[in-house]
């Protein structure tokens, strides 16, 4: 059962029991952050034969069909967080999906690539939508403790299986029907998860009379924007051009504008109080590490599969599977760890286990050894997931019910800022195959660049475990949170 937060439903309910509609309310809010790792995961994938039936003129312009959905869902995640605590989260997840997937239809029978590129941007502002309420809607409807946790243990899983799905999916609908069943797939998708929410969620309580705080929407929006912009486009436009640079320190100067706006608004789009709490920011930390290090070295590994080891992009998909698994084992466990060990000591596990992984990579050799690559891309899987739910946890818990929406989009950004790591182990590659090149073929060069920065990715993993453990403390309940006197 969806549980409510009276004493008799706490009487009565076992503290780790979801029951049959809990279940079928965490399957519907789950599938919805699983659509949206699968639709990024499962176009990217298709991108070569998306540009190949459209006539994409360069390669440039068809890493817009990706670039297009990142920007507004990551620039917009923020202001929808707040939005859902201001006009309902369950009002806004069912507009986000039905919007959702009215766009991948749109994209699914796109005519031309201006078609697809507006679907695709439409595609990334419901993702904002979803995104926050998901997490929100989890942390209201299950009680903090065991059953949280088991949800967001579920969702973590799910969101990992989303990519590794799409990456295999993405080769095999593509090579047998053709790049617009893996919009098309999304409609369907789509319409279970709205019909879902529509009969499952509770009714949103009564509005609240707070403002929304426009000052700072714009500048968290546009610092945001600008921030993933740069990042995303500088490997192509270089990182000391001129695009690059104005990009990034339009993001600094927007993002303290935004900073110093906060501190004296009535009604803050986020509270500085919140960003202070030590829960908050530090597992907001974590979170940027394991999700950063997590995406750039999986493309990483693909990079490796494909450049050194010469696999196709379908046997490159399979290549993952064991990612996958693990994630999905430590999704299953993950809410028994921490229930044994503790958030903290779950982060810092987690933070250990990919870390380990992570670094092992350097031994990666030339030639394949499939046993070497599951093992290490496991363990990364495995430790990611761990570390993602117990971020996620300690970030949502003891919090007031009005921001949770917040906290939500807080919990979901690490995933797209942490482009930044993404673009720092590649340039990392960059610079040492080419300090390499003259010395050694293109290929080991490669190899050589690649285990450096799966290196760096492991050592970095190690540094935020020290966070963890350093820094990350818990603070006495907010005032007016359920654990508040």
């Amino acid at each position: 059962m969806v549980v409510t937060n009276t004493p008799q439903a706490a009487a009565e309910a076992p503290p780790d029991t979801l029951g049959l509609r809990g279940w079928l309310t965490l399957i519907t809010l789950c599938g919805a952050t699983f659509l949206i790792a699968l639709d990024f995961s499962i176009v990217t994938v298709a991108l070569p034969e998306i540009g190949r039936d459209l006539d994409f003129a360069t390669t440039g312009d068809l890493q817009w069909v990706a670039t297009a959905c990142l920007l507004p869902t990551a620039s917009l995640l923020l202001l929808f967080g707040r939005v859902s605590d201001l006009v309902g989260r369950r009002r806004l997840f069912i507009l986000g999906i039905v919007l959702f997937t009215g766009l991948s239809l749109m994209g699914g029978l796109a005519p031309s690539p201006a078609v697809l590129i507006v679907a695709r941007a439409g595609q990334g502002v419901a993702a904002a939508m979803i995104g926050p309420t998901a997490i929100a809607l989890m942390t209201s409807a299950f009680r903090e403790g065991p059953q949280r946790t088991k949800a967001l243990a579920v969702n973590g899983a799910l969101l990992s299986l989303g990519f590794v799905i799409g990456t295999i999916g993405g080769g095999v609908i593509t090579s047998g029907l053709n790049w617009r069943w893996t919009m098309l797939i999304m409609v369907i998708l789509g319409a279970v998860i709205s019909f879902g929410a529509v009969v499952l969620l509770p009714k949103d309580g009564p509005r609240t009379a707070i403002r929304l705080d426009v000052p700072g929407a714009i500048l968290a929006s546009a610092g945001l924007f600008a921030l993933v912009y740069g990042i995303s486009t500088g490997a192509d436009a270089g990182w000391t051009s001129g695009s690059t640079l104005g990009s990034l320190i339009a993001a600094v100067v927007l993002i303290a504008a935004f900073l110093a706006v906060e501190a004296r608004h009535p009604a803050p789009l986020v509270s500085l109080e919140l960003l202070n709490r030590s829960t908050v920011k530090w597992s907001f930390a974590v979170g940027f590490v394991t999700f950063g290090m997590c995406g750039g070295t999986t493309v990483l590994l693909s990079l490796y599969m494909q450049d050194v080891l010469g696999y196709s992009a379908l046997s490159t998909g399979f290549g993952f599977l064991a990612e996958g698994a693990t994630a999905m084992i430590a999704g299953t466990i993950a809410s028994k760890v921490i229930g044994s060990l503790g958030t903290r000591q779950t982060m810092m596990l987690g933070l250990f286990v990919q870390g380990a992984g992570t670094g092992a990579m350097v031994l990666l050799p030339a030639d394949s050894n499939i046993p070497a690559l599951l093992l290490t891309s496991g363990a990364m899987g495995f430790g990611h997931v761990l570390s993602v739910v117990a971020f996620i946890t300690t970030l949502t818990s003891g919090l007031r019910s009005d921001e949770q929406g917040v906290a939500g989009a807080l919990s979901q950004m690490p995933q797209f800022v942490g482009a930044i790591g993404v673009a720092g182990l590649a340039a990392i590659v960059t610079a040492r195959s080419a300090s390499l090149a003259s010395s050694t073929s293109a290929r080991l060069a490669t190899l050589g660049g690649l285990h450096t920065a799966m290196l760096t990715a492991g050592l970095v993993c190690l540094a935020g475990l020290i966070v963890a453990a350093t820094l990350l403390r818990r603070p006495a309940p907010a005032p007016g949170s359920p654990h508040s006197p």
